[in-house]
């Protein structure tokens, strides 16, 4: 797994964010603060970042995520 590029994809679809990044094997633990997260419900900001990684995840690179998504606001 490409580490580097899965941080591009994840800047590249929110913009400016914070991105901080676990990852063992095919398995992946991300803590994303981000505006685009903004008056989205925890279920869609989940859906958002997997829209980002579905051709990782449907190749086989990436198997399981977990993650935490913030607003600036909620990270204070």
């Amino acid at each position: 797994m490409d580490v580097d590029e899965i941080r591009g994809l994840l800047e590249a679809g929110l913009g400016e964010c914070d991105v901080a990044m676990q990852a063992e094997g095919n398995k992946l633990g991300l803590m994303l603060v981000s505006e685009a997260f903004s008056g989205l419900s925890r279920v869609k900001r989940q859906q958002l970042v997997y829209s980002f990684l579905n051709e990782k995840i449907n190749s086989g690179e990436i198997h399981a995520v977990s993650m935490k998504c913030l607003t600036p606001e909620e990270n204070n």
